[in-house]
């Protein structure tokens, strides 16, 4: 039995059905593993090509087999999805391996059905897979199962896109992105980091904007390494350094954090202040508090204070109080699907006016805080313009006591010609610029 394969099916198999995340599933299935490097990179390319490529897989499936997908058997649905994987979108696997490993695991977790899965996938092995060929009947469809993607959610972006558009970020949510962590300069600089991660084989390169951000290659967990065990480096995209960067919390300020954990942009905050001032940050969990103050402490911080609170209640005895306030709403996630792809299956339609509706209140409750003169960001991880651009312009329709403020000479140079910069907006996409999706606005009371 390939021990490789049969894990990263049964990390599957407790995705579909537990609801479970695909990288917390990973995580447990390959902590304390015997697997080398090269498994455990096979192993977590099985699982997240399978999931992010459902919708495509089943496509397949329902085109070589008689038997409705909803009739098969989950283990067998998920057999035939990870073999059939393999056959069409990864080369360097030969498809004899791919469909003899696979009727291996159906001869364990499906014995009655082994032969069914074994003539699938010869059947699918020996046809060409022409994902341009598909033809649903509408533009929606085929674009939804090209690129393996909720129709709802590819009919809505074709709204607020365009068709070209669309496709890029559709195409580029297929791809893995880069695996990204901050420096932590209040104790050490880049080029030592560099040095150091090379000591224990893993290759490090400056980010596309930011000098605090390495792009890592040959590893996929830094959990312990020298580097990250003494607080010199943590996990985080560089769209979501831009947040603390477009902020610009100064030494000795007093910032509220609304939505801190884990606490990647609060303790960003508090290394662009020098680790001089206040922090308060706030989370909705317990656990989450928790995470906050655990990197801080890694980190060597000691400016920021936690406490569990609902940011959508208002604290009257906040209002007025802050130099700065960052609002990282909970949103919908479609900017990081690439690194959790079952973002995309989980979100329905009613999400998103519950999410805005959330948001909104945050970004109110949010800016009572802010004293004449301070200065506000709201930002999400969304890609979709409901929960971005139309929640900030409706907040000042209302709130008249708020400017935008333009983000161009807080950008990086190759940032700085973004349409909306000028407007107190950025937007960040996966295939124009290489980072998660990002929204962020920044945004100015106005002095008394």
């Amino acid at each position: 039995m390939d021990r490789a394969r049969e894990t990263a099916l049964r990390a599957l198999m407790e995705i579909e059905t537990r609801d479970a995340f695909s990288n917390l599933v990973l995580k447990k299935h390959l902590k304390n593993s015997a697997f080398d490097i090269r498994d455990k990179a096979f192993i977590t390319e099985l699982v997240y090509g399978t999931v992010t490529r459902r919708l495509t897989l089943d496509w397949i499936i329902s085109r070589f087999s008689k038997t409705k997908i909803t009739k098969l058997s989950k283990w067998v649905l998920q057999i035939l999805r990870i073999g059939i994987y393999q056959i069409v979108f990864l080369d360097r696997v030969p498809k004899s391996a791919a469909c003899n490993t696979s009727v291996e695991l159906a001869k364990k977790y499906a014995k009655a059905s082994s032969g069914f899965v074994n003539a699938i996938l010869r059947n699918v092995s020996r046809n060409e897979i022409n994902l341009n060929e598909i033809d649903t009947g509408t533009k929606t469809g085929n674009l939804s199962v090209r690129y393996s993607f909720p129709e709802h959610l590819t009919r809505e972006w074709l709204s607020q896109f365009g068709e070209d558009f669309t496709e890029k970020i559709l195409g580029a949510l297929l791809e893995r992105p880069d695996f990204t962590v901050r420096v932590n300069t209040l104790k050490t600089t880049r080029d030592k980091v560099i040095e150091e991660l090379k000591n224990e084989s893993i290759e490090a390169k400056p980010g596309r904007f930011l000098e605090e951000a390495l792009i890592l290659k040959n590893t996929s967990d830094i959990s312990s390494t020298h580097a990250f065990l003494n607080g010199w480096i943590t996990v985080q995209d560089e769209s979501s350094m831009l947040v603390s960067r477009i902020l610009v919390p100064k030494p000795g300020e007093l910032v509220l954090d609304v939505c801190a954990a884990p606490g990647g942009k609060t303790t960003h905050i508090a290394q662009l202040m020098q680790n001089k001032g206040h922090i308060t940050a706030w989370d909705i969990y317990d656990h989450k508090v928790k995470l906050i103050d655990e990197n801080a402490s890694r980190m060597g911080i000691t400016i920021i204070d936690t406490l569990k609170n609902d940011a959508t209640h208002m604290v009257n005895d906040e209002i007025n109080k802050y130099d700065r306030v960052l609002v990282d709403a909970p949103c919908s996630g479609t900017g990081i699907i690439r690194r959790k792809p079952d973002i995309k299956w989980q979100r329905t339609l009613d999400d998103f006016d519950n999410l805005v509706e959330i948001q909104k209140k945050l970004l109110y409750n949010a800016s009572r805080y802010l004293r004449p003169g301070g200065v506000l960001v709201y930002s999400t991880c969304s890609l979709d313009d409901r929960e971005n651009a139309q929640v900030v312009r409706s907040f000042l329709d209302t709130c008249d006591e708020f400017e935008p403020e333009p983000l161009t000479e807080y950008l990086p140079v190759p940032l700085r010609c973004k349409k909306e910069a000028s407007e107190g907006m950025l937007r960040l996409y996966p295939d124009t610029d290489g980072t998660d999706g990002f929204f962020m606005a920044r945004l100015k009371k106005k002095p008394l």
